[in-house]
């Protein structure tokens, strides 16, 4: 049975439409915590393939969703290239703020048999999850992952990453350089583990200007799509790129992706006016904390906004710790009977 993620990202328009959500396997999840407890950080829990595989299976298991999403993090690239990352509890990643001149100094020739233990997750819960079922793989887009690597950490604006692009765009593109080529073979090397469809997160791409974005956002996931493409032809490819808005035109169209995952503050009636190729989204993760009539409306609406267009019902970003799982089987159950309805 093709899983129905992909007949929708070929476009073919699914009533009730398939269902995941970002970061659904973590923390909101007593199961979930449990394996974290026993793990011991967060990177050891990402580069351990049988815990890795369990966390990743444990909301398909609970709440029946279309897809799994590999279970790791998009710094592992910058960590297999010899920047460390931690993870500080109430801190959020932490690496060693990195200035341009030091790109030259990156292990490049190292990183896929770091990340060796992700295909092994790869390939584990392949072999366990239904056929019927998509797998996701999923990588950092070179420019959020760069803004992590300039500052060390996240901020409210991702300023240091911003102020170096602009200073000194020729050093910035070395790094970018870097990016592009290790999340190319780190996507392909998921593929070809087994992992049917692959997302590019941009979490950060909304803070940068027209001019920024359309060098630093759109060209390099260009050329890394390019790549995957190259040496994948078949690969199915997702684009998140929080804070696109009025962008996702010239995005979708020059992109060479075949899904646009959009965040909660554009509509999807607009966003469906601008492609039509597959949209994945967009519920507001705080209605999902909510529950309840506010959970409802907000499901019902995307519902109605996207009848008629290829669509994969999503959050418009990652699920919250604070979300009670009830929520989530209530927003499963909103979803599967809006086909009767």
């Amino acid at each position: 049975m093709r899983p129905s993620l992909l007949r929708v990202l070929d476009g073919e328009v699914i009533s009730p439409p398939p269902v995941w959500l970002m970061r659904q396997a973590g923390r909101y999840l007593p199961e979930y915590q449990a394996v974290r407890a026993d793990a011991g950080s967060f990177l050891d829990l990402c580069y351990c393939p049988e815990k890795a595989a369990e966390v990743t299976l444990q909301p398909v298991r609970r709440f029946d969703m279309d897809c799994a999403i590999l279970f790791s993090d998009i710094l592992v690239i910058p960590d297999a290239l010899g920047q460390p990352v931690r993870f500080e509890a109430g801190q959020g990643p932490l690496l060693e703020p990195m200035s341009l001149d030091r790109v030259g100094a990156l292990k490049r020739d190292n990183v896929l048999d770091h990340l060796a233990p992700v295909f092994e997750t790869v390939r584990q819960v392949r072999e366990e999850l239904a056929r019927g079922k998509a797998l996701i793989g999923f990588c950092g887009a070179p420019w959020t992952v760069a803004t992590y690597m300039i500052a060390g950490k996240g901020t409210p604006d991702q300023r240091p990453a911003r102020v170096a692009a602009l200073a000194d765009p020729q050093g910035f593109q070395a790094l970018i350089d870097v990016l592009v080529e290790a999340s190319a073979d780190y996507l392909v090397a998921q593929i070809e583990a087994g992992v049917d469809a692959v997302q590019i997160f941009d979490s950060w791409a909304g803070v940068l200007d027209d001019d920024l974005f359309a060098r630093w956002a759109m060209a390099p996931v260009r050329a890394l799509v390019a790549k995957v493409r190259g040496r994948c032809p078949q690969a199915r490819i997702i684009l998140f790129a929080k804070g696109c808005g009025a962008r996702l035109a010239t995005y979708a169209a020059t992109s060479g992706a075949d899904g646009f995952g959009i965040d909660w503050t554009m509509p999807l009636s607009l966003a469906r006016k601008q492609t039509d190729k597959a949209l994945q989204g967009n519920l507001d993760p705080l209605r999902l904390i909510l529950g309840g009539e506010a959970l409802a409306r907000g499901v019902d609406a995307i519902l109605a906004d996207m009848a008629g267009h290829p669509h994969v019902f999503n959050l418009g970003h990652g699920i919250q710790p604070d979300t009670p799982p009830d929520h989530v089987a209530q927003l499963m159950r909103r979803v599967r009977d809006s086909g009767s309805r």
